[in-house]
């Protein structure tokens, strides 16, 4: 279950990098190129939501399958800190999966509006010619 968690940390992290690249001032001569790379890339980073939503009800289910102790001294001292353990990673892992849902999202709308203000600056040089 661990290089699901990994693989979705890369993704998340490549999602964010080409936001940073893409918005970046300064990088005109590089623009092209980088929308064009980006744009390729949307289709196979798409994966990710379904991945994600299949991450969720795994965190779902482990929420679910917990061991449950009705009394006090029903469960030892090992279990409560195994339980409390797992909680955390659950919670870490859902913030994995927001944030890389998020940067998903970003990057969609970031690569449509960089794609937009292309197409108008190049409406911009026609009319000027």
């Amino acid at each position: 279950m661990a290089l699901e968690w990994v693989v979705l940390g890369y993704a998340a992290a490549a999602e964010a990098i080409m936001i940073l690249l893409l918005t970046l001032p300064g990088l005109e001569p590089l623009r092209k190129g980088l929308i064009s790379v980006t744009k390729a890339l949307l289709k196979p980073f798409f994966s990710v939501i379904p991945f994600c939503l299949f991450l969720l009800l795994d965190i779902y289910w482990k929420y679910e399958m917990r061991p449950s102790c009705v009394s006090l001294n029903a469960c030892t001292h090992a279990e409560h800190l195994r339980h409390h353990k797992s909680v955390m990673k659950s919670q870490r892992n859902g913030i994995l999966i927001a944030s890389a849902l998020l940067f998903y999202w970003l990057l969609y709308s970031v690569t449509k509006l960089v794609v937009r203000v292309e197409e108008l600056k190049y409406q911009v040089e026609k009319q000027k010619d």
